[in-house]
């Protein structure tokens, strides 16, 4: 009885002892697989922070970071480490190279500053240590930066101390000329909303008495405001080309997998068939060889459990696999609508932009670029059907004297009521388009002859007639226009100069009329 009593100590305490240590083992799991989760998001966020640098290392790192979502695809994710380990050495020894013909590129620029006798010598004696300091390679991007911004430094002081006696030079024709060509040019533009006001003044300022710091400053600032648009949708694209990798490399992921579970079941499938005949075999077989009742009925009863079996797993295995398929269709369907979505929005925002790019921004008529476009087209119409064709120029009679004596802005607001009023004169086959300045181009097709003159005089006589009203004192503006038909075997820029020419000849004779180059 004691030996009993013993022997069942013993169990328990053996018991109690492997509890024990199965609790143990379940928090050293439990530990082991927070600090691997912890381990797979730091992977992950540093696997983030090397994005960007290049496209093939992007998406392995991408592809890993699907893999690490959780602990049964880390295996999975093994195999890509020895790609991306060499990537990343390859693209270290590319950085620390293109870092070194960055410093030789700083250097040569130094040597360049160097040269300019007229820095203070203090400025001089910081480049000569500069300079000394660029002999040592760089490590990191962290160093090229902050070299790059005092070389900037050197650049500004020089700058300064070259234009700082600037105050005395005179203001010269050429001066007023660039500062106007520049008003033009950036009416021409299309800036964002929260830009606008600040073209507006600089507008304001070029138009008006301008002088030489002015115009520079106004050269600087125009110069920052489109390098700063032209970085945003350079940002834009690549931020959209990005989401566009990533999304397609879990989209193939996704069929990767789906594709392997689905051999896999395959090949579970055949071997449950291949079991399940057996079974259906075995049976047949003890039908015809067992004649005893009670044998056959367990025999047969052994087969069909078996062959039960083997069904539920086979069950099982579909069902399973219908899961899977539907969590892979699920998660691709979620990763192309967003990026169906991505695609869409980017799309609309370049069509916005094109829109934008051939517009005149004040008249909100076709601009140059537009015109080109279309001179071509009615060109190309023009040599096919043989069709006439007219270019006619017109130009604002006094245009000048407007903004003289009543100031651009209300220059500005005749220009948007002639384009207008242009515009409505047109049949749709006709394209009207600012040319720049006070000037619009006109192209005709199929208009005769006989009824050219009459066209472009009914054109001109509307615009003769707005009751043109400034500071209560009522204005007739009107316009000069010169036309040419483009001729047999003559180029688009033939035509448009002999068009240029008639317009001259409009001006010279009176201005408000119409020459037709015939």
């Amino acid at each position: 009885m004691k030996e009993s009593d013993t022997a069942i100590s013993q169990i328990t305490l053996m018991k109690q002892k492997l509890h024990a240590a199965k609790l143990a083992l379940d928090e050293i799991t439990t530990d082991r697989n927070d600090k691997l989760k912890t381990l797979i998001q730091f992977i992950s966020h540093l696997s983030l922070a090397c994005k960007g640098q290049n496209i093939e290392l992007d998406n392995k790192l991408a592809k890993l970071r699907h893999h690490m979502h959780n602990f049964e695809q880390i295996d999975d994710a093994l195999p890509e480490l020895i790609d991306i380990e060499r990537l990343l050495k390859a693209q270290y020894s590319h950085t620390m190279s293109r870092l070194e013909d960055s410093r030789l590129g700083l250097t040569r620029v130094i040597r360049q500053i160097q040269r300019i006798n007229s820095a203070p010598d203090k400025l001089k004696k910081e480049i000569t240590y500069f300079k000394q300091d660029l002999g040592k390679p760089f490590h990191t991007v962290w160093e090229y930066i902050p070299k790059v911004e005092k070389l900037i430094f050197f650049y500004e002081e020089i700058l300064k101390q070259e234009i700082s006696g600037a105050d005395h030079y005179d203001i010269l024709p050429q001066h007023i000329q660039l500062a106007r060509e520049l008003a033009a040019k950036i009416a021409e533009v299309e800036f964002r909303k929260d830009q606008r006001d600040q073209i507006l003044v600089i507008k304001e300022v070029l138009l008006g008495d301008i002088n030489v710091d002015g115009l520079l400053e106004a050269y600087q600032t125009i110069l920052s405001l489109l390098l700063d648009n032209i970085a945003r949708e350079k940002t834009a694209s690549q931020d959209f080309l990005f989401a566009l990798n990533d999304a397609l490399t879990i989209v193939r992921d996704v069929v990767n997998n789906t594709y392997n579970n689905s051999q896999r079941s395959e090949q579970l499938k055949g071997q449950l068939n291949k079991e399940i005949n057996l079974r259906v075999n075995n049976a047949d077989a003890i039908v015809v060889d067992i004649d005893n009742i009670t044998e056959l009925k367990t025999q047969l009863t052994v087969q069909l459990s078996s062959l039960r079996d083997a069904l539920s797993r086979k069950e099982a295995l579909e069902q399973r696999e219908q899961a899977i398929l539907r969590k892979s269709i699920d998660s691709m369907r979620k990763e192309l609508n967003a990026m169906s979505n991505e695609a869409n929005t980017y799309k609309e925002k370049l069509f916005e932009h094109q829109k934008l790019n051939l517009l005149d921004p004040l008249t909100q008529l076709s601009n140059r670029t537009a015109l080109e476009d279309r001179m071509e087209q009615e060109y190309r119409n023009h040599m096919r059907y043989k069709t006439p064709l007219w270019i006619a120029i017109t130009d604002i009679d006094h245009f000048k004297s407007i903004n003289d004596n009543f100031g651009h802005s209300t220059g500005d607001k005749t220009l948007q009521v002639i384009a207008m009023a242009l515009k409505n004169s047109l049949r749709d086959s006709e394209f009207v388009a600012r040319y720049g300045g006070e000037e619009f181009v006109l192209l005709l097709p199929d208009i005769t002859d006989e009824h050219i003159s009459l066209m472009l005089n009914r054109v001109r006589e509307k615009i003769k007639n707005i009751p043109f009203k400034f500071k209560n004192q009522r204005i007739t503006v009107t316009l000069s226009i010169g036309a040419a038909q483009v001729m047999e075997n003559e180029t688009l820029e033939e035509a448009f100069e002999r068009a240029d020419a008639a317009l001259y000849q409009a001006k010279n004779n009176g201005r408000d009329r119409v020459v037709i180059d015939i």
